[in-house]
């Protein structure tokens, strides 16, 4: 059943809530009846929403008649001693930002209607995509993105998705599903958003003690670091023009490790990676004029966290 929803504005949003995947369908069946051509865009998200997640909202908004966001805390992606129970759920709050923000409708349904008492099938990446760095760092986890992702497809039938690039890996996941599965959906990935300090945000970050907040930084500065290497080598070629020019990804990883292992809260460098921007399959050498993507998962405390940027 849909429930209208009171903004904090003090307005009564057109937002409908959708508890159950049939409620969602119900409005989908008519608008699929009344408007074929109406463009659908979806946010999908576990809720606890940040400013990474409203830049999506605000950008499906413009693009789309018909804006859904989804609210489901995954069990699929999360491994056996990860923080499924302790991850933040706030969808009343949550709910009212998206009413403000001009999303429609919200699907929000529960583990046990997602995944039903005989669930057997789930979308499975074979060993290239579960052999990148973090696939090898949270074993299952893409499984259980890729299924999810498939499901909210299915339901919501979107013209257009909306993912943030904190999430290499995922984007590059998520592109290869609709692709090979010929999916009709447009995937837009758009920029990480940061803190002025340059954290990447995250709903996980509030996780993090205030001298670990104070710490954190050093993830994304360990990767700017890097960055200005590669950049550096790019004016030296400039004024040498060099036919292939390259440099190797462990001078790259050099550069990541020491930083991160400069700062006291580091408790563990989980990886660092340099991989194709297209396909996240580990590189050797890095065409300067090529790229990659360099990306890193660390722990600030007990506190994982995830980043990268494009070279």
């Amino acid at each position: 059943m849909a429930t209208a929803i009171t903004s904090r504005s003090g307005h009564v949003g057109k937002l409908a809530l959708h508890r159950t995947i049939a409620s969602f369908r119900d409005w989908r069946r008519a608008v699929g009846l009344s408007r074929p051509d109406t463009t659908i865009g979806l946010v999908p998200t576990m809720g606890a929403l940040h400013e990474g997640h409203l830049a999506l909202v605000r950008q499906a908004r413009r693009d789309n008649d018909v804006v859904v966001a989804s609210i489901f805390v995954n069990p699929a992606q999360f491994g056996p001693h990860e923080d499924l129970e302790r991850y933040p759920r706030q969808l009343a709050q949550d709910s009212r930002v998206l009413a403000d923000l001009g999303v429609d409708h919200v699907l929000a349904p529960d583990a046990d209607m997602v995944y039903g008492q005989h669930h057997t099938t789930y979308i499975d990446p074979q060993a290239s995509l579960r052999k990148t760095a973090e696939g090898q760092s949270r074993p299952g986890h893409f499984r259980g993105v890729a299924t999810i992702v498939t499901k909210l497809f299915n339901i919501v039938q979107p013209t257009n998705a909306y993912f943030g690039q904190k999430d290499a890996a995922q984007c590059v996941l998520i592109r290869r599903v609709t692709e090979d599965l010929n999916l009709d959906v447009t995937v837009h990935v758009l920029d990480t958003v940061r803190d002025a300090d340059g954290l990447a945000l995250s709903s996980r970050n509030a996780y993090l003690t205030e001298s670990e907040r104070r710490a954190a930084p050093v993830v994304y500065q360990a990767l700017t670091n890097a960055r200005s290497l590669f950049q550096q080598l790019e004016n030296d070629d400039d004024d040498g023009g060099r036919e292939n020019p390259c440099i190797d990804r462990d001078a790259l990883v050099h550069v990541v490790r020491a930083t991160l292992a400069a700062e006291p809260l580091v408790s563990e460098i989980q990886y660092v990676a340099v991989d194709c921007k297209a396909t996240l399959q580990p590189l050797e050498h890095v065409h300067l004029k090529q790229g990659a993507v360099l990306s890193l998962a660390c722990k600030i405390g007990n506190v994982r966290l995830i980043d990268n940027i494009i070279l």
